[in-house]
């Protein structure tokens, strides 16, 4: 048996990848990249949000989007729309979970 088919590892499969956006109300009038990573480095992006219990939410056409950007940049006006969606799902998604805590 080949050795990445009993790894479960797809070759053909798109390399993981993870972006992290950050938002500072006063520092920044968009998001930012804050971080992003291929394979391992996304995997640890999202180890580290994880431990952090920072919201993580999946979209590989965003991530593809936002994967162009360096690091540190304002994401485009053409992505406000999509990241506004995410952004207000998880502080809809934090207020419940501080609500029953």
């Amino acid at each position: 048996m080949d050795e990445d088919k009993r790894k479960g590892i797809d070759k053909k499969a798109k390399p993981k990848k993870a972006v992290a956006l950050g938002y500072g109300k006063i520092t920044a009038s968009a998001p930012k990249v804050l971080a992003k990573g291929e394979r391992l480095t996304a995997e640890r992006i999202l180890e580290i949000a994880r431990e952090m219990d920072i919201a993580i939410h999946e979209d590989e056409r965003l991530a593809e989007a936002l994967f162009s950007l360096e690091v540190g940049e304002e994401i485009p006006e053409k992505l406000y729309r999509a990241v506004a969606t995410i952004l207000a799902y998880i502080y809809r998604k934090d207020g419940t979970k501080q609500k029953e805590n």
